[in-house]
């Protein structure tokens, strides 16, 4: 807050209601009484999606109050669209009508977040109590600023989830359009070639289902030069302040590298750790968290080194993009976690990775094949530019006018 900023206690401008959790014989599924909600794990972006009802309900929070998580985790929050049964994992911020809205306790609520987290700290669990909620300092504005801050915050949060739900939207795309590309390919006129079902004859049946005709298939050992292990003793060892760009799972994303959490090692120790050096077109796949998840290795970070990821280097036989979009593939993962049991937390090993089948069209099929794939990453890529822009904007906007930095004109 500004020196000049004062605050009132949340207390104050709303009625506050922790839930409880009624008799489990209460629960069903055919709508009686009103939806059920225990906890925030049935929060969505901006109201929940119940999945039973309560009947009778203990404690019920209000349509237009604010639902808050009130234990582990602390904090996350939805509106409420609907009267609904709350649970004891909930509260519900009711704002006094002549006092505050709820959109803008809200708002203000997220801004100081740290506050209540202070105060969940200091219990055995994870949990905060209505006089927790009760003291929360809220900054004092007259009710009309209040609603001329929350307009301008809600409408940058609506461009949020806007932006959002569009890369969901290109992300299924692209599993569709994956799933069409790896089935049916693309022929030298820039079509996809006829489902199997209309023409059977341009189809065989192979270790990873039905494929054209002309394809083939090869085991990664087959058509990789090299498949190994990045650093995987004591690492933490050789990690410098500035240095050499090492490579880490938390790297590894699909839709490209994450530089935001690299560590380092001296140029000495990347020479010493010559084995697990990576170069321009590796393949680079997590083992552990998220197996399978594959990124090719850009020309900037040609001669950096990795830490517990798999290193694949594509033979001249198959595209580097095209082996690593088959890889993050759900023909791809689903191999990873057939051999992980179905279990997402085991090692996937070199062994693994060798054994994993790929498709092998012709090479000028798999560069048209990447072609039409780069074009829905690039359009992910740049929705996800935009949001993160989005969001910077939306946490200055916060800092400025909830704490009496930027003055609202009402009339603006």
């Amino acid at each position: 807050m500004s020196e000049h900023m004062s605050c009132i206690s949340l207390g104050a401008l709303a009625e506050i209601t922790m839930g409880q959790s009624p008799s489990s014989s209460s629960h069903n599924l055919d709508e009686r009484g009103l939806p059920f909600l225990q906890g925030c794990a049935e929060f969505e972006v901006r109201y929940p999606k119940p999945q039973q009802h309560c009947y009778p309900p203990l404690r019920i929070a209000r349509k237009g109050s604010i639902l808050i998580s009130v234990r582990a985790p602390v904090g996350k929050m939805n509106l409420s669209d609907q009267d609904y049964c709350i649970g004891r994992g909930l509260g519900a911020i009711m704002a006094k009508s002549d006092a505050a809205t709820s959109l803008f306790l809200k708002y203000a609520l997220d801004h100081n977040m740290n506050f209540l987290n202070r105060w969940s700290q200091g219990t055995t669990f994870l949990a905060i109590s209505k006089s927790d909620l009760y003291k929360f300092p809220v900054p004092k504005f007259p009710f009309v600023k209040q609603e001329k801050i929350a307009a301008i915050l809600n409408n940058i949060d609506c461009t949020i989830e806007r932006t959002e739900s569009l890369i969901h939207k290109y992300q299924q795309i692209k599993v569709g359009l994956m799933n069409d590309l790896f089935t049916r390919g693309v022929t030298a006129g820039g079509n996809l070639r006829q489902p199997r079902e209309q023409a059977p004859e341009l189809y065989k049946e192979t270790h990873v289902g039905w494929i054209p005709r002309e394809w083939d298939w090869k085991r990664c050992d087959e058509i990789c030069d090299r498949i190994c292990v990045g650093i995987v003793i004591r690492p933490a060892d050789y990690y410098v302040t500035d240095g050499v760009p090492t490579f880490r799972s938390a790297n590894v994303r699909e839709e490209g590298v994450d530089e935001s959490d690299f560590v380092f090692i001296s140029q000495y120790s990347n020479q010493l750790l010559h084995k697990s050096q990576i170069h321009f077109g590796d393949i680079l796949t997590v083992r552990t968290g998220y197996p399978g998840t594959s990124v090719v290795v850009p020309e900037e970070y040609d001669k950096c080194n990795c830490v517990d990821i798999l290193i694949s280097r594509p033979s001249g036989l198959i595209d580097p993009d095209f082996l690593c979009y088959w890889v993050n593939s759900s023909y791809g993962k689903g191999q990873v976690l057939r051999k992980q049991g179905g279990l997402a937390q085991q090692h996937f090993n070199v062994g693994e990775m060798k054994d994993l089948i790929s498709v092998l069209p012709e090479k000028d099929e798999q560069l048209r094949i990447v072609e039409r794939l780069r074009g829905v990453d690039l359009k992910i890529r740049t929705e996800k530019e935009l949001l993160r822009k989005y969001q910077l904007q939306k946490f200055g906007l916060m800092q400025d006018l909830l704490t009496g930095k930027v003055q609202v004109k009402v009339d603006q």
